[in-house]
């Protein structure tokens, strides 16, 4: 059986820093909107309570995370690419940004029927 410490490295291989941080920043991470009985609560800084009645932030409108079924040999092969544009000087490369591209790329007359 591995140790914890074998598992942690094993999710550190994994998972991609920006994506999960992106994605815990937005869902999890966001500050929950205060209780009714305690919106008289002031506090200062990037915690602060909202204004009692104001609209809550808007959501950033020009993505959207979800969530998509991939076999495990194509995010093997996904994220062996990821790691050779890393290699290539690439620091911000990941699952996300070498999907877009690839959709960019995209011949829909080249598409195989029975896809």
């Amino acid at each position: 059986m591995k140790s914890e410490g074998d598992l942690g490295g094993a999710a550190r291989a994994l998972l991609d820093r920006d994506e999960v941080e992106g994605v815990l920043s937005g869902a999890f991470y966001t500050p929950a909107e205060a209780p009714r009985s305690r919106a008289k609560t002031r506090t200062t800084g990037a915690g602060a309570a909202s204004e009692p009645g104001a609209a809550p932030p808007e959501r950033p409108q020009h993505y959207k995370v979800i969530c998509i079924s991939m076999y495990t040999e194509d995010l093997d092969r996904l994220d062996e690419m990821v790691s050779a544009l890393k290699a290539r000087g690439m620091t911000k490369a990941n699952r996300s940004a070498l999907i877009r591209h690839a959709l960019s790329q995209v011949d829909l007359d080249k598409i195989p029927k029975g896809i």
